[in-house]
């Protein structure tokens, strides 16, 4: 090898075989370009693509009374009250004896009263004897005459009950007679405890004041149940408006019942138990019901039945006359050889009573729903099944072993009667006998009453009258809590998920409820219950409406977690070039510049 070949490259060799290897520079034109499709992108991602997805995914909230929905949870926007109307009818009693009896009677009830929310207001009515005429009756008297017995009570639209005085001289105490197909109580006096020498004691006051409040101990009782367990009881925080936060605990909707119902004694432990299977009794409240009477039989007969003429004689006056609760659809239908439940067993004889019976433990499975054709679903809303079973010829009359009864209720389903034809209704060897009108009449009774034990009303008053507007009071303000109590969930719903839809129908709904529950509160304060239980109708309903909106709802299943699911596998093959293209150029300008300024 020569010499030449062993000399070393010299730095300047190096660095011409450096500078042939680097790329050529870009040309200002390549590097425009670039940025321009840099810049090409980000522009439809930042001013296409975000306003279409932010439009394509954002959420409808409209704007709803937080405030105002969380004061009617809380009760702080309507304290109900009870004012009943009791008119007093004295067609044989001087005016200023009457207006005497009036004004005892109340001084007697408001110092009985432990119940704020619930009083009874007493007015003179329109049949007495004028102070001065001698004649017995009087034509109504006009509204500005109305109140007679004390300057605070106003006149009321409705009127919960007619008190009428009557004195008669063969008594030696007084006593009440209550009507029972009317709102009307007859007192039964001797004359001489209306006389002037008894103005310091009254008795007769007294008696009245007692009667009044036996009368409506359990309507009282059942108010303050109802009050008592108001759901609107709420705790935790929960925000009031956008941006605002207020800490609500149990203790300020506790101690606004606690004011609500004052000190009002504890039922007697008799009440007590009836208002217990009450709750247990009574379904579900609903705006309507529908009624499905069966007829079943174990043999061939009866070959049919005059159930709509039984059903319009004795049952259709009660679903009218309680029309203003709910409503009620009626149907009928018969199955022959249709025999209980083997279940159950076979009925025993007994000669004593010369019956058959059946033991009351076999009463739970006497229903034999594998055969029997009973739908719990039949119509808009709950059915209640009214049985009729029409035992065997040879097993009849046939009647339950323990309390000799022939029928029984069954716990927010229905009733059962067992129907013993007379013998006169029976087969014969020549034809088969229907079940006619005078047949059905015992089993249509107990079914009315069963359907009053369903709806709720009270049972100490033996006046049916009484007893639907004692459900109608009770029922309009339990009406008024629920929906109240629906607008404090769905308060605090909105406030807990910022990502659900509230759209304009829940806006509406909720408008619509506000509006019908300040109408009950001061229908109800009015004395006019029969409106206020239509206006609590309408909240409720509208209440139930926008809570459980479909779309809202579905909401509710769609969390933060599951959009980054979707989005990262779209998102991150699309954002990484772009990210990174944008670093690249950004680092390429900044270096640029540096090396500008250092030469300069």
């Amino acid at each position: 090898m020569s010499e030449d070949s062993q000399i070393p490259p010299t730095t300047a060799t190096k660095a011409i075989a450096a500078s042939t290897r680097q790329p050529p520079p870009e040309s200002i034109e390549s590097i425009r370009v670039r940025q321009l499709v840099i810049l090409s992108f980000w522009a439809i991602v930042v001013f296409l693509g975000l306003p279409i997805w932010f439009w394509t995914t954002s959420i409808d909230r409209a704007r709803l009374p937080l405030q105002e929905m969380m004061g009617w949870a809380e009760g702080r926007l309507c304290k109900p009250s009870f004012p009943l109307q009791i008119v007093v009818e004295a067609p044989l009693l001087q005016e200023n004896d009457v207006i005497r009896v009036i004004r005892a009677t109340q001084h007697a009830l408001d110092d009985q009263n432990d119940f704020p929310l619930h009083h009874l207001r007493l007015r003179i009515g329109s049949n007495y004897i004028p102070s001065n005429s001698s004649h017995h009756t009087r034509l109504p008297q006009r509204s500005s005459e109305i109140d007679k017995s004390s300057d605070h009570i106003t006149q009321l639209q409705e009127e919960a009950l007619i008190i009428t005085l009557v004195p008669q001289s063969g008594l030696t105490a007084a006593r009440a007679e209550l009507q029972t197909q009317s709102a009307s109580l007859e007192i039964l006096y001797p004359p001489h405890l209306v006389s002037p020498a008894s103005s310091t004691s009254f008795p007769l006051a007294t008696f009245i004041a007692a009667q009044l409040q036996d009368l409506f101990a359990e309507e009282r009782a059942l108010i303050s149940r109802t009050l008592r367990a108001n759901p609107a009881s709420i705790s935790g925080q929960a925000a009031v408006g956008p941006g605002q936060t207020s800490v609500i605990s149990t203790n300020s909707a506790a101690g606004t019942k606690d004011q609500w119902l004052g000190n009002i004694q504890a039922p007697s432990p008799e009440l007590a138990a009836r208002l217990a299977s009450r709750t247990t009794r009574t379904p579900r409240y609903a705006p309507t019901y529908h009624i499905t009477i069966s007829l079943f039989s174990p043999d061939g007969w009866p070959s049919s039945w005059d159930i709509e003429s039984a059903i319009s004689e004795y049952l259709a006056p009660l679903l009218r006359s309680a029309s203003v609760i709910s409503r009620f659809t009626v149907d009928t239908q018969t199955q022959l050889y249709a025999s209980f439940s083997p279940s159950v067993r076979e009925p025993e004889y007994d000669a004593s009573r010369g019956v058959w019976t059946l033991r009351e433990g076999d009463l739970s499975g006497f229903i034999n729903a594998a055969e029997w054709p009973l739908s719990p679903s039949i119509g808009a809303g709950p059915t209640l099944n009214f049985i009729i079973y029409v035992p065997d010829p040879s097993t009849s009359p046939l009647v339950i072993r323990e309390s000799h009864a022939n029928s029984w209720l069954i716990p927010q389903w229905g009733g059962v009667v067992i129907l013993n034809p007379s013998v006169s209704a029976l087969p014969n060897e020549t034809q088969a006998t229907d079940l006619s009108k005078e047949d059905l009449r015992p089993a249509l009774l107990v079914f009315s009453h069963q359907l009053l034990s369903f709806l709720g009303v009270p049972q100490s008053s033996s006046s049916i009258l009484l007893q639907l507007q004692t459900l109608t009071r009770v029922r309009a303000v339990s009406l008024l809590l629920s929906a109240s109590a629906t607008m404090g969930s769905l308060a605090r719903l909105t406030v807990a998920l910022p990502s659900i839809a509230i759209p304009e129908t829940v806006s509406r709904a909720v408008d619509v409820t506000l509006e019908h529950l300040e109408k009950t509160c001061n229908t109800l304060k009015d004395g006019r219950f029969a409106a206020a239980l239509e206006n609590a109708k309408i909240a409720e309903t509208a209440a139930e409406r926008g809570f459980f909106e479909k779309s809202m709802v579905g909401q509710v299943y769609f969390p933060d977690e599951h959009k980054v699911a979707v989005y990262l596998p779209l998102l991150g093959p699309v954002g990484v070039p772009l990210i990174m293209s944008a670093l690249k150029e950004i680092k390429r300008i900044w270096t640029a510049y540096r090396s500008k300024n250092q030469v300069s």
